[in-house]
């Protein structure tokens, strides 16, 4: 019996993984979970899953849930950076799933590898913040570090299945992520400045949220990965290369010198990876129907155009100029997306507030948690005036 705390209860990776644990009463119990401010959808989490502790982003939020649980509740609740530390490293949970969309989950995710957790690792900004720092703590405190990203955990796949350990696994020449394209694969690079977001997160495949569907239509969440993928798997940039691939059955192929190629093949349901890196390394069932290709037919990969995807470009480009150039990169664009879901900058003006910030802000030190957080701030300042500038303009 494992016990399991999520981190990102309500979200899409937290109502997946939530979906599979469910299927395996016998395997799973639930320790902690954990929310932003949706004092509703979890109140109804804490009902059906009964956790010891449920942990919301402010104390007016855990207030309100408190007062929604039911008598002789088993559930503790607790509120703010104290109660997701907890959540993540205290208690009884073995297993922790880190699915906090942003650089926010960078800190309870650390304390979970502090405390020698399994990290089921869904929030790709960690690593791309703080890669060689975050990996450092997995080897010094003996955490078992396992991908959830689809195509992040399609490579673990491919590696295991030739035989390989994860990081430099012998005789790997490349890995290439695929990408759908998202919703503007084929729409001419000069209508993109009339993107609204409601269509920016019609994403074509994949349900997710906001954020992380405008990163699709953006395909900085690509460039992302690019930078996750290179630390999970001890591979230079160069090594490390995307597809697009729309029908999103293919998640991950890795090249081998002897010119073999491994693929991982599934349907686009996120609860696969969540069940193999629940259950790794065994198999569960996860309640996704199998892949029939017969039907599918046919499977198409093109290169990506970076006119179209200019974010993807600037990820590689950050990722070359290593440093903090990687942190910066992240909190622009968040600053960037938020600005876009809010009606304040155009679609094509999120690329170009990324790109002012970073070329305002000249890789520098990576020394420590707090360089990189204070570059990643910085970025977010000049983001944030960016944005300004371009509703002035």
């Amino acid at each position: 019996m494992r016990s399991i705390s999520i981190l990102g209860a309500t979200g899409s990776i937290g109502g997946s993984t939530l979906d599979v644990i469910a299927r395996h009463p016998d395997r799973y119990r639930v320790e902690a979970l954990t929310a932003n401010r949706d004092v509703d959808a979890m109140a109804a989490l804490c009902a059906r899953f009964r956790p010891a502790l449920a942990v919301m982003a402010d104390a007016g939020a855990a207030r309100a849930l408190a007062a929604r649980l039911e008598p002789g509740s088993p559930t503790r609740v607790a509120a703010g950076a104290e109660g997701l530390a907890e959540a993540a490293a205290g208690g009884g949970a073995d297993t922790v799933v880190a699915a906090i969309v942003g650089a926010a989950g960078l800190a309870p995710t650390l304390a979970a590898v502090r405390a020698g957790r399994r990290v089921l690792l869904a929030n790709k900004e960690a690593l791309v913040v703080a890669g060689a720092l975050f990996m450092a703590e997995v080897a010094a405190h003996g955490a078992e570090l396992l991908p959830v990203d689809s195509e992040h955990n399609g490579v673990f796949q491919c590696l295991y299945a030739s035989g390989g350990a994860v990081a430099g696994a012998a005789g790997v020449e490349r890995i290439l992520l695929t990408a759908s394209g998202g919703p503007f694969r084929e729409r001419a690079p000069e209508t993109l400045g009339a993107v609204t977001p409601e269509e920016a997160c019609a994403h074509p495949t994949w349900s997710m949220g906001r954020k992380i569907s405008v990163d699709s239509a953006t395909m900085m969440n690509k460039g992302l990965e690019v930078i996750e993928a290179c630390w999970l798997f001890a591979m230079e940039p160069d090594r490390v290369g995307v597809v697009i691939h729309p029908q999103s059955l293919v998640h991950a192929l890795v090249r081998y010198r002897d010119g073999s190629v491994l693929a991982q093949l599934g349907q686009p349901d996120m609860r696969t990876p969540i069940a193999q890196a629940l259950a790794w390394p065994e198999r569960i069932d996860s309640g996704v129907a199998p892949l029939d290709l017969m039907a599918v037919g046919r499977l198409d990969f093109e290169a990506p155009d970076l006119r179209r995807f200019p974010c993807l470009g600037l990820a590689e480009a950050a990722l070359r100029a290593g440093g903090s150039a990687p942190a910066a990169l992240n909190g622009a664009n968040e600053v960037a997306v938020a600005a876009f879901l809010e009606g304040r900058l155009g679609f094509t003006g999120i690329a170009a507030v990324i790109e002012t910030t970073l070329e305002a802000m000249p890789a520098g030190a990576a020394d420590s948690l707090d360089d990189l957080l204070a570059a990643e701030g910085e970025a977010r300042r000049l983001a944030g005036a960016a944005v300004a500038r371009q509703r002035r303009d």
